[in-house]
């Protein structure tokens, strides 16, 4: 049972009633604590690298084949997936995400770069916290799964909110807590994410076990459990770089729309020059997932526009009428997104997403 009595309704964290404020103990001698719990300053900057492998991951209907990876480095790169095995994303100075099919590599910008950002390097993000443009203050002290915490909340450079349950025994972090979408277009859900499975690698305590829930309700949302991690090995200089590739046209014409996708007109030139260019090539689906990655940016109007032209032009592809709907859905212009959901069945009965999105989308209104 989680029990939630602090002052975190300034990210909805269920505050049922306000938790005492400790006299006795400040921020920095909690963090201090935390750092010495978890191996000290010393060996925290010791490490160079941390290679996760052996990850379970699991969600409702869906469950990983165990063998997830993750790599983090100094000072502040990442590396989530394998670049060998279709997808992978990275940050190695700025966010990227690299797609095997249909071959392209985009800088990432708004929520999916702040998703990967906030959790590359080493390092605890507590750790020089001012150093790293970041505030920290104690909000209060409560209970979670029946153990004594300190909540400390921790406002990063760009305005990004998270809550840290520390233990008053231990001083290890519990949990985290913070509010953010489950999927790239779905709600905000307040998240409470309970941390364990602490073991010393490299000398410093690394958590392997992470459950997120949906708060209040305390609905399981995600599991991570990962089977081995280890410090400092050897990595290439390109590690956590997206993969060199020559482009074909095609690839380099999807790039384009994405790297152009804040100027509608520029977007729309290239999409009408490159098909005048190459009629023999059905650009239906490229397109889409360049729209896909417009309206994960946040170029919402944008990937709309060239969303409604792809569906003008190929207006018999399911995926084509279902991308169009699934971006009118961001847009909250529902009605508009049900016309292309059914128009994506019309033209297959059998289109799986399209199925799925229409029943949720009658199923919420």
């Amino acid at each position: 049972m989680i029990r939630i009595t602090i002052l975190a309704c300034v990210v909805g964290l269920c505050a049922c009633q306000a938790a005492a404020r400790p006299d006795t103990v400040t921020v920095d001698e909690i963090v201090a604590r935390h750092i010495e719990a978890i191996g000290g300053e010393e060996a925290i900057r010791n490490l160079q690298n941390l290679v996760f492998g052996g990850g379970l991951y699991e969600e409702e209907g869906y469950s990983s084949d165990g063998n997830a990876t993750m790599s983090l480095g100094r000072p502040f790169f990442k590396l989530v997936g394998d670049k060998t095995s279709g997808y992978a994303e990275g940050y190695d100075g700025a966010a990227w995400e690299w797609f095997e099919n249909p071959g392209i590599v985009v800088r990432t910008v708004g929520k999916a770069s702040e998703a990967i950002r906030h959790y590359a390097g080493v390092e605890s993000p507590l750790l020089d916290y001012r150093e790293k443009g970041s505030s920290a203050r104690l909000i209060g002290e409560t209970e979670l799964d029946a153990r004594a915490v300190f909540v400390i909340q921790l406002e990063r450079r760009d305005g990004f909110i998270e809550q840290f349950y520390i233990d008053k025994n231990n001083y290890l972090i519990n949990a985290s807590g913070r509010e953010a979408p489950i999927h790239a277009f779905g709600d905000s859900v307040t998240r409470l994410n309970r941390i364990s499975d602490y073991r010393t690698v490299g000398g410093v305590q690394i958590a392997h076990h992470f459950e997120s829930v949906e708060m209040p309700s305390g609905k399981p949302l995600s599991s991570m459990q990962w089977g081995s991690i280890k410090a400092n090995q050897e990595l290439p200089a390109d590690w956590f770089s997206p993969p060199e590739f020559e482009r074909t046209p095609l690839q380099t014409f999807i790039e384009q729309l994405y790297g152009q996708r804040s100027d509608i007109a520029a977007v729309m030139w290239t999409y009408h020059e490159f098909r005048r260019a190459n009629p023999e090539i059905d650009i239906s689906d490229p397109v889409n997932m360049a729209a896909f990655q417009i309206l994960k940016m946040g170029d919402v109007d944008n990937a709309i526009a060239l969303l409604e032209q792809n569906a003008k032009d190929y207006p018999d592809s399911a995926n084509t009428r279902f991308g169009l709907g699934r971006a009118y859905q961001t847009a909250k212009r529902l009605e508009d997104a049900k016309t292309e959901f059914l128009a994506a069945l019309n033209a297959d009965p059998d289109h799986a997403r399209s199925k799925a999105a229409l029943e949720a989308l009658l199923k919420k209104n």
